[in-house]
């Protein structure tokens, strides 16, 4: 069902971890457009916390329970482990809703064009939570290569580093393909991802990746090399066992650098309880801010705000003016296509040709 410009838009969440508790959950609540309808989570530790977080929302126990009312509802955002994506995905789209994926999108390119080509038949919306793209950083740089400040750009530098030397309980640390676990897929989708929307396509792909601690069975630290076909290469970290962290994104252009340390600040605001629209919401502190120039002539650059709540709202228009959804989810098979190259790399210790 499609709602009209007077009725929210009814939403079924699936998952209620860091994705759905943090991220999807909040941002919904806090765009008028939008109603969180239902919560499925099978923890009773988590039911709890929707009921008091979100007390006018539905809590169910199965993703049956909110099939067997998708008459009631308008889209389902999947923010569960990464191993269901793909069933919750399909069973969404079997039933009429228009559905919002968090990254990574499927464990497998393949499985992401099947769900894309299930979508279109259907006639039903599909995209993917890639949220870093309305990162302070992310959108910082990219008005500056708009206005040419860098000159061509040679080489791109980008970072997402943790420091977690003891690994933690949890599917993101199993092995297994289907899992879709480890940093590579985690924190690397979204250097992929951004790499890709700055700098285009990809020709090849160069990766190594380790286990570092103790007990884990997938990848902690990981690093990768694209060579964009336009010529500019991408160096991407992933780590959770850096105890010093490098700058988020170093970018080299034949006129200037861009240098910017620190992490966007809307993911601790939302994990403190913070919500778009919040007095100085994704504004960050000027020491924080990065820096452009060559040699001895560098000024600061001031940051523009973070604004996931940009997601939601191209996605209301999505669903209610049939414009384009805020990711087009063939961009994120894309990424896809390029973290299963690094993977093959990694494994293999050659170059990856794509083009």
């Amino acid at each position: 069902m499609t709602s009209s410009a007077a009725e929210p838009i009814r939403v079924g969440l699936l998952g209620y971890g860091v994705a759905g508790a943090v991220f999807h959950a909040p941002l919904l609540a806090a765009d008028p457009r939008f109603r969180l309808d239902a919560v499925v989570t099978a923890s009773p530790k988590r039911q709890q916390q929707v009921r008091v977080e979100h007390p006018d929302t539905r809590v169910l126990d199965t993703p049956e329970q909110l099939w067997a009312s998708a008459g009631e509802l308008d889209l389902a955002v999947v923010a569960t482990p990464n191993r269901s994506h793909v069933e919750l995905t399909s069973a969404a789209l079997d039933v009429g809703l228009g559905v919002v994926v968090d990254k990574p999108f499927t464990p497998t390119a393949a499985e992401g064009r099947n769900l894309i080509e299930r979508a279109r038949s259907a006639g039903r919306l599909l995209t993917v939570f890639q949220n870093r793209r309305w990162d302070n950083d992310f959108r910082t740089l990219r008005a500056l290569l708009e206005r040419d400040a860098l000159g061509a750009v040679r080489r791109f530098e980008s970072r997402f580093e943790r420091w977690v030397p003891t690994a933690k309980p949890g599917w993101r640390e199993r092995g297994g393909p289907d899992e879709a676990g480890g940093v590579l897929n985690d924190l690397g989708s979204h250097l992929v991802d951004q790499a890709l929307t700055l700098f285009g396509p990809v020709a090849s792909v160069y990766a190594e990746s380790d286990r570092r601690r103790s007990g884990v069975e997938v990848d902690d630290d990981t690093f990768v090399a694209l060579t964009h076909v336009n010529g500019v290469r991408s160096h991407l970290w992933t780590s959770k066992v850096a105890p010093r962290f490098g700058p988020r994104m170093r970018v080299l252009g034949d006129r200037a650098a861009f240098t910017k340390h620190g992490l966007d600040p809307q993911e601790a605001a939302l994990r403190a309880g913070g919500r778009p629209g919040d007095l100085g919401w994704g504004e960050e502190p000027g020491e924080l801010w990065g820096t452009l120039g060559a040699g001895d002539e560098v000024e600061t650059i001031a940051s523009d705000p973070g604004c996931y709540e940009v997601f939601y709202a191209e996605l209301a228009d999505a669903v209610r003016a049939g414009t384009p959804p805020p990711v087009d989810p063939e961009e994120s098979v894309a990424g896809l296509v390029v973290l299963e190259a690094a993977r093959r790399s990694a494994e293999s210790g050659e170059v990856q040709h794509l083009r």
